[in-house]
């Protein structure tokens, strides 16, 4: 039985890593007797390649043979002379999440010159899309990241600079949303395996669009995962080694939350965020439920956490910072603490935004709520003044992601049209929500068929039905136009991306709301914000404005073009004068349609 170590050599890390002198096997094993790699490089034949103990249970073996594409599984021969057949944890690759592991060379493909890419946060526009039902394959099943590579063009003219995909790693089947990952370091090979990834990332960047992977720590599985009692060891019939084996195991997803606490499940948590940052230039990470990571259960606040979790996410947001500051990492927390975004050395976990539930449960409920004199304007200001750490980018907002239009609820169009998403009433008070992500401080986000009136609710089985894209048009236009104010395409809105917001009126009584936004002020770049929320036309509304002279409306989101309904009220251009209102020097009326959205700024 060959026997030979191969760490004289140097090689270093997990996994098996492909060298001059063929593929070095490396695990962490530390409660096995013995432990073999076999594979087809050696007829799978059991007991033939043992791997060398190493210090603190791992396990090296360097295998001439091997080369990048072999399959290959370890056997842990446990304290109980169990044979345990089992995919590497580090797997770049699996035949699938029932398979066999596949070496992988991680430095053969050619990235010809590309370089990680992301847009400075104030000028981020992101769009959240699921591989397998984003664009289809022709077969109609589910798609990959080849079919989202034939969709870039699209996304680029839309005016996404930032796509965030979720979870694409290997899990059970062919359907999912991501969120059971049976391997974490592998790409799910219905979706193309690791190149596919790699290829999508480099066409992105290609056209100015970065890629933020979704990336789950907060609990592995929780079925097919050979992490599951790795080595034999566990505790309390639980996990084992790679997870926590008291009562910090449950989650909403079993048992199955990693031990944060020991340091060998901390370096293989650091080392798959290290390698889609480095090896795969991915441009951010959104990180899964990280309350779940630093929490049991739901109601508990910071004093009773679990902190081995919330020191390894600052360890990991400090690395991220000091060796890759232009890339985001997101988190979902959606508890509206500063602490999630305050940075480090002031205490904070250290991330540079947030997923802002505050935003998208008080404005989904706005634009629900199906009478107008329930309509709460206030809670609207709220939504849009809210801020973290001190920072207007510190949050994400949107009114659809893949949890607000699954799990129970449905699009906003479905919930306010109930089966007829194509009605006067859905589009207007949906576009009306658009404009309200697209001007907020906040990095804005649209979940995927948002702009084409996709209907229903989000399934990983029903794809995004692209015909739409034809027969509303005008309303993906709709999308387009404020995306292109939002990035002050066209010079005049540059306000839009920055840091400042004032509340010009909150009106509950008229449910109209108009607000300020600034970077540095003055022409082309403070811009006012008039959002009318009911269904009575505003033929003459006065307001206070931050200037004297002419406003220009640069969006008018009843215009027919956007949609045939739509009622194509003209709202003029205004001039203001030295007439104080809403504590302003300067006013000017106002022409406004039902349910519509006015953006005006100064040449």
């Amino acid at each position: 039985m060959a026997k030979e170590s191969n760490k004289k050599n140097n090689i270093g890390g997990m996994g098996a890593i492909v060298n001059d002198k063929g593929v070095f096997f490396r695990v962490w094993a530390p409660n096995a007797k013995q432990v073999f790699v076999t594979g087809d490089f050696n007829n799978w034949t059991d007991d033939e390649l043992e791997l060398a103990q190493e210090e603190n249970g791992y396990y090296a073996l360097n295998v001439p043979n091997a080369k990048a594409g072999s399959q290959y599984k370890f056997i842990i021969i446990s304290q109980n002379d169990d044979k345990l057949f089992k995919n590497d944890p580090y797997a770049r690759e699996l035949t699938n999440s029932n398979g066999n592991s596949v070496v992988y060379d991680i430095n053969s493909f050619d990235w010809d010159g590309d370089e990680s890419f992301m847009p400075y946060w104030n000028e981020a526009v992101m769009y959240e899309l699921h591989i397998g039902t984003f664009n289809v394959k022709e077969d109609n099943k589910p798609g990959d990241f080849y079919t989202l590579k034939e969709k870039i063009p699209y996304l680029k003219d839309l005016g996404i600079n930032v796509i965030e995909i979720m979870p694409p790693y290997e899990f059970p089947g062919a359907y999912s949303w991501g969120y059971n990952p049976a391997y974490p370091f592998a790409i799910e090979s219905d979706y193309g395996g690791p190149n596919a990834l790699k290829e999508l990332v480099k066409e992105a960047h290609k056209n100015g669009i970065a890629v933020v992977l979704d990336a789950v720590y907060n609990h592995f599985g929780p079925s097919d995962i050979d992490l599951w009692q790795f080595d034999g060891w566990s505790e309390n019939e639980k996990g084992g080694i790679y997870f926590y084996n008291d009562w910090k195991s449950n989650t909403p997803w079993g048992d199955t939350r990693p031990d944060y606490g020991r340091q060998e499940v901390r370096n293989y948590i650091k080392d798959n965020a290290r390698m889609w940052l480095t090896d795969f230039h991915i441009d951010g990470l959104r990180l899964d439920s990280t309350y779940y990571m630093r929490h049991v259960e739901e109601g508990q606040d910071m004093a009773q956490g679990i902190y081995e979790a919330i020191s390894l996410l600052k360890e990991i947001n400090e690395e991220v910072n000091e060796k890759y500051p232009q890339k985001i990492m997101i988190a979902e927390d959606l508890h509206n603490l500063e602490i999630i975004t305050n940075d480090t050395a002031s205490g904070g976990v250290g991330f540079d935004s947030q997923w802002d539930s505050i935003f998208v449960h008080t404005i989904r409920d706005v634009l629900i709520t199906q009478e107008d004199e329930n309509r709460d304007m206030e809670m609207a200001a709220k939504a849009l003044t809210q801020r973290y750490s001190n920072g207007a980018f510190k949050r994400v907002i949107y009114t659809e992601s893949h949890d607000e239009v699954g799990n129970g609820t449905a699009r906003i169009v479905e919930e306010i049209g109930h089966g007829d998403v194509n009605n006067w009433f859905s589009k207007k008070r949906a576009s009306l929500g658009m404009a309200m992500v697209m001007t907020a401080p906040g990095i804005p986000m649209i979940f995927q068929g948002q702009e084409i009136l996709e209907d229903k609710w989000f399934s990983d089985t029903d794809p995004i039905d692209w015909s739409l894209l034809k027969k509303y048009k005008g309303y993906f236009d709709l999308h387009k136009d404020l995306i292109a104010l939002r990035l002050n395409k066209n010079g005049t809105t540059l306000g839009l991306s920055g840091q400042n917001i004032q509340m010009i009126r909150v009106d509950n009584d008229q449910k109209l709301i108009a607000y300020q936004r600034w970077k540095e002020g003055g022409p082309k770049d403070t811009t006012v914000i008039v959002l009318n929320f009911s269904t009575d036309e505003k033929a003459v509304y006065r307001i206070g404005f931050p200037g004297e002279g002419i406003w220009k409306v640069r969006f008018n989101s009843d215009w027919e073009g956007y949609n045939e309904e739509f009622g194509n009220y003209q709202s003029y251009d205004v001039e203001a004068f030295a007439d104080a209102c809403d504590g302003f020097e300067h006013s000017a009326e106002v022409s406004i349609a039902p349910y519509t959205a006015l953006i005006l700024s100064q040449d």
